[in-house]
């Protein structure tokens, strides 16, 4: 685990320490929240082969962040709990490049290109 001592200069006096995650912005309805998706295979040993599984992580979105939408990247880093639910804390947003499918990434590694 990734272990930071440092509060970053934008969420006050959150230290971020712990995970450091990425996903796609899939909600912005809340206030200062959003919820992130990330995606996952899941290995099933019996029939050697991967199933798509996803997580929804709702993460604390400081103001300074403007113009966040859906399907942009966030990268956010584990912090204390900050309301039942809210656990992590936006660091970095990028902007989503046009429409990508869901699990490109993980098909590079399945089939890499010859």
């Amino acid at each position: 685990a990734v272990v930071s001592t440092q509060s970053t200069g934008f969420t006050g006096n959150v230290l971020i320490r712990g995970r450091i995650l990425t996903g796609a912005v899939i909600k912005v309805k809340m206030q200062r929240t959003i919820v992130i998706r990330r995606d996952f295979l899941h290995y099933i040993r019996k029939y050697n082969r991967f199933e798509k599984r996803h997580k929804n992580i709702p993460v604390h979105l400081s103001p300074c962040f403007r113009d966040v939408q859906v399907g942009d990247l966030a990268t956010v880093g584990e912090c204390r709990p900050l309301s039942k639910t809210v656990k992590f804390n936006v660091i970095k947003i990028s902007k989503a490049k046009g429409a990508k499918k869901q699990f490109s990434k993980f098909l590079n590694h399945l089939h890499p290109a010859s």
